[in-house]
């Protein structure tokens, strides 16, 4: 029974985490609004946010793993909670980049301490599905949180839609604080023995295989509303239930990949890669096609939810047997090549805009595909 609860609250604070990340991009017109200033100026949010995810989340989780883990994740929780409360009482936008970057400098760390529980609790045979779950909650955020939060918005005010996060955020720690276990085993190691793991040439692959495929996909998730709109031809009012659908292949992709993971560990990557690769090849022909066009969309959605935690559980498990002083920062590598992923795949997709249509994308995508293609079949090779 209390297995099952942990996993439930685990899945709960990954869907908090990712509500707060993405709920920035349905409220960006609110917000620039409040504050008087240009939409550019207010997107620079996501990228200041994503950026500092990326640089503070391993440094972070390598400098803390030397103290308890429950005493780590409880202050992060209540530094998350601070800059969370300041985004949403904010007296103007200067204070509002501060709070999203102590919010983003710790959000990392949270997740990956998350998944570091999950080693801990989980039986080794359950871990590959629990590490879905968790990032299937990642993933309902996008579907169900941001709507909420854009709707929250335009019936009183975006700033509520943070102070619920808030509110929400004192209710999972407190059952964090209940569920998660006070002591674990825990190897401790100098900074420099933990970066070991990042010479480890199964890690250097998985890092390169993640972050291209994130890449692959954020060549076209960029642009997914003018997709469905301007190139597939469906309506504003057919845009919210298509975005739902193609979120909720994302959580069935999440799913499938905990059950490939658990039989097959990686040894099925080099065939998800090369599915990723193929259909953003015939991407463009299948946009001819309204329905056609959403069917490829929805399929390669769920092809591109399972690399995350199908290469996450190779991450832990590799620290695990090899490097045990390093499992807080396994743990944070699968945030850090999403974010980078999402990063270097969204700017090339801006830049490529410039000179082919947004209706053929999908070649810029399968360039990064290529590279996940090789990287995991050299992976795989590994003994």
């Amino acid at each position: 029974m209390k297995y099952r609860l942990q996993s439930i609250v685990f899945v709960l604070t990954a869907f908090l985490l990712g509500c707060n990340e993405f709920m920035v991009v349905g409220v960006i017109s609110n917000i620039a609004k409040s504050y008087h200033a240009s939409l550019s100026t207010v997107g620079l949010l996501v990228t200041f946010f994503a950026i500092t995810y990326a640089v503070c989340t391993p440094v972070l989780t390598t400098v803390t793993s030397k103290y308890n883990r429950f005493k780590v994740l409880m202050a992060m929780l209540v530094i998350f909670w601070i800059g969370n409360t300041m985004t949403a009482l904010a007296p103007n936008l200067f204070w509002l980049f501060v709070a999203r970057i102590i919010t983003a400098a710790v959000a990392g760390v949270i997740i990956s301490l998350i998944l570091v529980f999950v080693s801990v609790i989980a039986p080794l045979e359950k871990r590959s599905m629990l590490v879905a779950a968790v990032f299937s909650g990642f993933s309902t955020a996008t579907i169900i949180g941001v709507p909420v939060g854009t709707t929250i918005s335009m019936l009183s005010s975006w700033y509520i839609s943070f102070l619920v996060i808030s509110v929400l955020t004192i209710i999972i720690g407190a059952a964090l604080y209940w569920l998660v276990p006070r002591d674990s085993d825990q190897v401790t190691g100098s900074i420099k023995s933990q970066l070991r793991l990042m010479g480890d040439r199964r890690i250097v692959l998985g890092v390169v295989v993640m972050i291209a495929l994130m890449a692959a996909e954020y060549t076209f998730y960029t642009y997914i509303r003018p997709i469905i709109t301007d190139v597939l031809g469906y309506s504003t009012a057919q845009l919210n239930w298509l975005l739902g659908l193609i979120g909720v292949m994302f959580i069935l992709g999440n799913t499938a990949a905990g059950i490939v993971s658990s039989h097959y560990g990686i040894a099925k990557m080099p065939q998800v890669s090369a599915a990723c690769l193929i259909l953003l090849l015939v991407m463009g022909l299948a946009f001819h096609l309204s329905w056609m066009g959403i069917a490829l969309l929805c399929l390669i959605c769920f092809v591109l939810g399972m690399p995350g935690s199908i290469l996450q559980v190779m991450f832990l498990n590799v620290a695990d047997r090899d490097y045990p002083e390093a499992i807080s920062l396994a743990s944070s590598l699968n945030p850090i090549c999403t974010n980078v992923g999402v990063s270097v795949g969204s700017l090339v997709a801006s830049i490529s805009v410039n000179f082919v249509p947004i209706s053929q994308v999908g070649y810029i995508g399968a360039i990064f595909a290529l590279i996940g293609v090789v990287g995991t079949m050299m992976l795989v090779k590994i003994k």
